[in-house]
């Protein structure tokens, strides 16, 4: 005869706020990690030129988590006062809908999906749970509660008006920031060009074409057959163009970044990564793509992790810095962190002032640090949120 087995309520009970209170957070501490070692010493003209600047971030994967930006946290690489403590103007905050299982620089498949079971754990509204397109509109709502939540502190970042009104609000209150909405990877239109159009309303303005997996829209540079672009798109390349949305090349394969770069008529953007001249990865850009992307009129943002950089060091930052500028010119430069992106780096958005520093040390100038450090990236964000029909 078969025994039954009770298990208490109360047991399940526990079991299930350990797994849903607890293991979100414990995933994203675990995953995003600063590596401890040494920090360059920073003077007190590095000090004093940071806090004059307009600092963006042109990448962080901080919506992903189960927290609140407002909040001060111990985990993790960004939250609202960490971005005061950096003085950050403009951070773009990306969707990010699906990774792959195993996921790696050199080849992944679409047949799995690691965000799922995080949308679950973390009690993401259901229609999230099995739909791309509702993670990343359940990401704009989570931006745009948190400005509401702010009173102020994060200002949302939706057109070149609203920069900026930003950037204007900054000279009299530094601790304004501006919150951007970006996207990893187009997979969350599920095929469908209408899904732009609902993106859009919902406030993203930039998006990458694929993430870590080739996609209905192009191949990835760590995806099986790494093709270029499909028919469906180069349409999506075009009405990204037309309505105002800035097309970032980042995580898309070489064919595809060569075929975007030929068919752009607005400046290009790299947001997070390296270059292989100082870090030989396949995640990284060629001098023929940073040349690609600078004729577009765009910029190159450099990420802070060790398969950009091949390194965790802000020096190595300013080093791969310093050859975009040799290449291509200062006006091609900016920071593309990141952070909060499954990384491990050597210091957090409270510590950009390491950058600066190693900027200095690097023997740029404090027009040069400027554009870097966010100028640059202002420039070609403002245009790139002007609509087609009125860009005149």
């Amino acid at each position: 005869m078969r025994k039954r087995i009770w298990i208490p309520v109360t047991l399940i009970a526990a079991a299930a706020v350990s797994f849903f209170g607890f293991a979100p957070g414990h995933v994203e501490g675990s995953m995003n990690q600063i590596d401890g070692k040494p920090l360059i010493a920073v003077s007190d003209e590095a000090k004093a030129l940071h806090k004059t600047l307009n600092i963006v971030d042109l990448h962080s994967d901080t919506l992903m988590w189960n927290r609140d930006l407002n909040d001060s946290v111990a985990r993790g690489h960004m939250d609202l006062p960490r971005l005061q403590q950096g003085n950050v103007a403009l951070q773009l905050f990306s969707s990010v809908t699906k990774t792959p299982k195993n996921q790696n620089y050199d080849g992944n498949g679409a047949d799995t999906d690691n965000i799922t079971l995080l949308t679950i754990a973390q009690l993401q509204p259901v229609k999230t749970w099995s739909s791309l397109v509702e993670r990343s509109l359940y990401h704009a709502q989570k931006r745009d509660d948190a400005v509401v939540a702010s009173v102020g502190a994060i200002k949302a970042v939706d057109t070149a008006g609203q920069l900026d009104a930003l950037i204007s609000a900054r000279q009299r209150d530094k601790r304004a920031v501006g919150a951007m909405l970006t996207i990893e990877g187009l997979q969350n239109l599920e095929g469908k060009a209408a899904n732009l159009d609902r993106l859009y309303d919902a406030g993203f303005r930039m998006a990458g074409l694929t993430h870590f997996f080739d996609n209905e829209l192009a191949g990835s540079m760590h995806g099986l057959k790494k093709g270029g672009l499909t028919p469906f798109g180069r349409d999506i390349v075009r009405r990204m163009e037309a309505k105002g949305m800035i097309i970032d090349i980042a995580h898309l394969s070489h064919k595809g970044v060569a075929e975007v770069l030929a068919m752009a008529t607005r400046p290009i953007v790299s947001s997070h990564g390296g270059v292989q001249a100082t870090c030989k990865v396949n995640r990284n850009l060629t001098d023929d793509e940073v040349r690609g992307v600078a004729k577009t009129g765009g910029v190159i943002g450099i990420g802070y992790w060790d398969g950009a950089l091949c390194d965790t060091s802000p020096r190595a930052a300013a080093k791969a810095m310093k050859h975009v500028r040799d290449l291509v010119g200062i006006e091609h430069v900016a920071l593309g962190s990141d952070y909060d992106g499954a990384t491990t780096v050597r210091f957090d958005t409270s510590q950009l002032v390491q950058v600066t520093q190693a900027l200095m040390d690097e023997g740029f100038t404090a027009a040069e640090i400027r554009a870097v450090m966010g100028e640059s990236a202002l420039r070609v964000i403002r245009a790139g949120l002007v609509p087609r029909a009125s860009a005149q």
